[in-house]
C-alpha cells in the first residue's frame, strides 16, 4: 500500500492504525499519547524524524480536538485559563518547532527524566492532590502563572513532544491546584493549541506526509472520543491512576534512552 509516497505493507498499516487509536486513548484520559504513536511513525521505512515529529502533529492534533470538544461539552473546563494558556501554548510551541532540527535531543533528556521522577514522587506521596479543585490564586496571578505555563510547556512540546500532555495536568494540578478531571479537560484544549502551533511551523517546512496523518488521525480520532469518555464517567480518580501509570512509562522510556 502506498500513502504519503511511501510503500507500506498491510502490517505497517495496522500497526499505524492501532497505534492511533491507542495513542488517542491515552491522550485524551491524561496525555502522553506521543509516547505509543511517534515511536510507531519511526518504524515507518524511509520516514526522517522530523517527518514523523510532523505527521504525529497532525495525527495528534485531530484527537484532542476531538477529545477537547467532548470535556467541553461534559465538563465545562474554565476558559478563563484554558484560554490564554492554549494562547501562549500555541506561540511557545511554533517557537519550539522551530529550533526542533537545531538542538539535540540529548541536551533535554535528563532533565525532563528528573522532572518526571519529581512529578510521580510528588503525585504519590500527596493522594489527596487532584481529588478536587482548590486555585492557589485567584485574578491576574493565576492568568499569569497559567501564561507561563503555557508558554513552556508549549515550547517543550514543540521541540520534542513526548509527555507533553501529562506535563499540562501536572501542571494545572500541581501548580494551579485544578482537580485531575477539570486539569485534563483544559489540558486537551492547551494541547490542540500545542499540536497547531508545532504544525502550522512543520507545514511551511514541508515535513508533515499529509496522507499518512491522517489516515493515523482519523484512528487517534475514535480512541480520543472513548478516552474522553471514559474519563468523564470514571472521574478524577481512574484519571490520577492513569497518570501515574503514563509517567512511570515515561520514565522507563526516558531512562532507557539514557542507557
Amino acid at each position: 500500500m502506498t500513502v504519503s509516497g511511501l510503500e507500506l505493507s498491510l502490517a505497517t498499516v495496522l500497526l499505524l492504525v492501532l497505534a492511533g487509536f491507542a495513542a488517542g486513548w491515552v491522550d485524551a484520559v491524561v496525555g502522553g499519547g506521543g509516547l505509543v504513536q511517534l515511536p510507531a511513525l519511526l518504524l515507518v521505512p524511509g520516514i526522517s524524524p522530523v517527518q514523523a515529529l510532523a505527521t504525529n502533529k497532525l495525527a495528534g492534533i485531530l484527537g484532542t480536538s476531538v477529545s477537547a470538544a467532548t470535556y467541553y461539552r461534559r465538563v465545562q473546563p474554565d476558559l478563563r485559563t484554558a484560554g490564554p494558556m492554549a494562547g501562549a501554548a500555541l506561540a511557545g510551541a511554533g517557537g519550539g518547532a522551530a529550533l526542533a532540527s537545531l538542538l539535540p535531543e540529548d541536551v533535554f533528556v535528563p532533565i525532563i527524566l528528573v522532572a518526571l521522577v519529581a512529578v510521580a514522587v510528588y503525585t504519590v506521596a500527596r493522594p489527596q492532590v487532584g481529588r478536587a479543585t482548590a486555585l492557589r490564586w485567584q485574578g491576574r496571578t493565576h492568568l499569569l502563572v497559567a501564561l507561563g505555563l503555557g508558554l513552556a510547556i508549549g515550547f517543550y512540546d514543540g521541540l520534542l513532544g513526548p509527555g507533553t500532555g501529562s506535563f499540562l495536568v501536572i501542571a494545572l494540578v500541581g501548580v494551579l491546584g485544578y482537580a485531575f478531571l477539570e486539569a485534563s479537560a483544559q489540558a486537551k484544549i492547551v494541547n490542540t493549541a500545542t499540536n497547531l502551533g508545532a504544525l502550522l511551523v512543520f507545514a511551511v517546512q514541508g515535513a508533515p506526509l499529509w496522507r499518512l496523518g491522517l489516515l493515523v488521525g482519523a484512528a487517534n480520532v475514535l480512541g480520543a472520543y472513548l478516552g474522553a469518555r471514559t474519563a468523564i464517567a470514571r472521574g478524577s480518580g481512574f484519571v490520577r491512576v492513569v497518570f501515574l501509570v503514563v509517567v512511570a512509562v515515561l520514565i522507563v522510556r526516558l531512562g532507557a534512552d539514557l542507557l
